[in-house]
């Protein structure tokens, strides 16, 4: 029988000298060179006073490093990067024998906005000066992720009123009757658990009315529309998403098409893409050259966005939602689709009547003579030649409860014969207001700029620019939610989790060798 030697894997003290455990050609090696070597983080001394009292802080070169390794090994929480300091050989060589306590760390990420920002764009600089940003095409997309905020705790402030004035009252409720019995004789005092649940709905009252007086406005969107709050972090928002309404933010980034670079990273609490388009747009502005182009998809799109994209000599191609329907490629597309996942899936069932019922096409209609005749021979009332419904210009014909009401194919003709007396059926011809084309000119140059051959095979490339980031951060990175609350902190995350992608892409293509 074969014999094999033992190998021990007990703990052992062994003699290991660090600054080689960082081996050249790997993240951690290209991350400890750029930080010593190429970044200037002067930006981080101004946030100590110690110069002449005080104890030593910890550097904040060595914090960066050990927190953007652990964010490229898709640990976030500051406990987990803390015990690979003291745990893992690799953080030992990047951190030295005096790990940072975890309240360090967290305190580092969630306070350093401004000077994380500056590392972010010194490594952009870096990017650059090495080649690695075309500046052909920059392709702009966003990932939607919850944060440390409770869906639970969002409404508006009409919401939270009726929240506090209920939970009063169900307080008041039960005190009252409690009081009641006392005085009857019949049940003694409220007994801990019913005082104690009268407690917690007057004190979760009472932070809701601290709460309101803190914050006396409702939310506004661009147009003035009432947004919802949220009590734990009222910087970000519901948004909806494929698995889901979330709590959080959205991180969107500028990628460079050349090589993956993200030029910009920026974090905001809001559901509507094409809001953050322009904010992106202007802060690229250094890197890009006259001949850029922007490119995004049509959750991007609206006549202001591109009005603008326009008036400042901006190169886009920002895609509408009829696309694909006009491009030939994608005549096809609906027989690769796959069935909805019923996990996922929240629509409504649709009822069995509502796919045999008559549609306009089954009754016959004159335009000249201007009549309407149901599928069971019966006449119907014209209601009008002109009538205007969403816009849309019509005939508009309803039919005779003597009719309708004893007709053999009720069933069939209405969907909720139950509750609807007669049928009303209506033949549009015409849109009120010009063309949609004259309405939107910049929609329409965008359509036709997009449409054309060069146009297509430029917006191609957007897809694998852009969607192979967010495939690396999110997958690969691990990166499902920010753990922190705020837009600032939030997007010192995420800027953050970007820095990981482009000192990645700096060690596979230039500090490999």
């Amino acid at each position: 029988m074969a014999r094999y030697k033992h190998i021990a894997t007990d703990p052992k003290f062994l003699p290991v000298d660090l600054a080689r455990q960082l081996l050249p050609g790997t993240f951690e090696h290209a991350l400890d060179y750029l930080i010593d070597h190429e970044l200037d983080l002067s930006a981080f001394d101004t946030w100590y006073r110690n110069d002449e009292t005080g104890a030593p802080a910890y550097p904040p070169a060595v914090l960066l490093k050990v927190i953007l390794a652990a964010y490229a090994h898709g640990v976030v929480g500051s406990r987990g990067i803390a015990a690979l300091c003291r745990e893992h050989v690799t953080f030992i060589a990047l951190c030295g024998d005096d790990p940072p306590h975890f309240t360090t760390i967290a305190d580092f990420v969630s306070t350093r906005s401004a000077a994380i920002a500056r590392v972010f764009a010194e490594v952009v600089g870096i990017c650059d000066r090495e080649g690695l940003i075309g500046r052909e095409m920059f392709a702009i997309d966003g990932v939607k992720l919850p944060s440390a905020a409770s869906k639970r705790r969002s409404g508006t402030r009409a919401d939270f009123l009726r929240q506090a004035a209920k939970l009063e009252a169900t307080a008041q409720a039960i005190l009252t009757r409690h009081r009641a019995a006392d005085t009857r004789g019949t049940e003694p005092p409220p007994p801990a658990k019913a005082a104690q649940r009268i407690a917690r709905l007057t004190r979760e009252a009472a932070q809701i009315r601290a709460w309101l007086a803190a914050h006396p406005d409702d939310r506004r969107g661009p147009k003035g529309t009432v947004r919802k709050s949220n009590r734990t972090d009222n910087e970000s928002a519901k948004l909806a998403t494929g698995k889901g309404v979330i709590q959080g933010y959205t991180g969107v980034a500028a990628v460079d098409g050349r090589h993956q670079i993200i030029v910009e990273a920026q974090a905001h609490g809001t559901g509507s893409e094409h809001e953050l388009l322009l904010p992106v747009v202007a802060a690229t502005a250094p890197r890009r050259a006259p001949e850029t182009v922007i490119t995004a998809d049509a959750g991007y799109h609206s006549e202001a966005n591109l009005r603008a994209l326009a008036v400042a000599g901006v190169h886009a191609l920002i895609a509408d939602n009829q696309m694909r329907r006009r491009d030939a490629r994608f005549v096809d597309q609906a027989r690769h689709k796959g069935r909805a996942d019923p996990l996922h899936d929240k629509t409504s069932p649709v009822a069995p009547h509502e796919t045999t019922v008559y549609q306009p096409g089954d009754f016959t209609y004159d335009p000249v003579a201007r009549t309407c005749v149901c599928p069971a021979g019966k006449s119907l009332y014209r209601k009008g030649a002109a009538n205007v419904t969403n816009g849309l210009v019509g005939a508009h014909f309803r039919g005779a409860k003597r009719d309708c009401v004893p007709c053999a194919v009720r069933e069939r003709c209405l969907r909720t014969p139950e509750t609807t007396a007669v049928r009303h059926v209506a033949f549009f011809h015409a849109r009120v207001g010009p063309p949609a084309t004259r309405a939107a000119p910049y929609t329409a140059q965008m359509r036709a700029r997009i449409d054309a051959p060069a146009g297509r095979a430029l917006y191609d490339q957007r897809f694998g620019a852009v969607e192979p980031v967010f495939g690396n951060l999110c997958h690969n990175k691990g990166l499902t939610r920010f753990t922190l609350r705020g837009r600032t902190k939030v997007e010192a995350q995420w800027k953050l989790f970007c820095l990981v992608h482009n000192i990645e892409k700096l060690a596979h293509l230039r500090y490999a060798a």
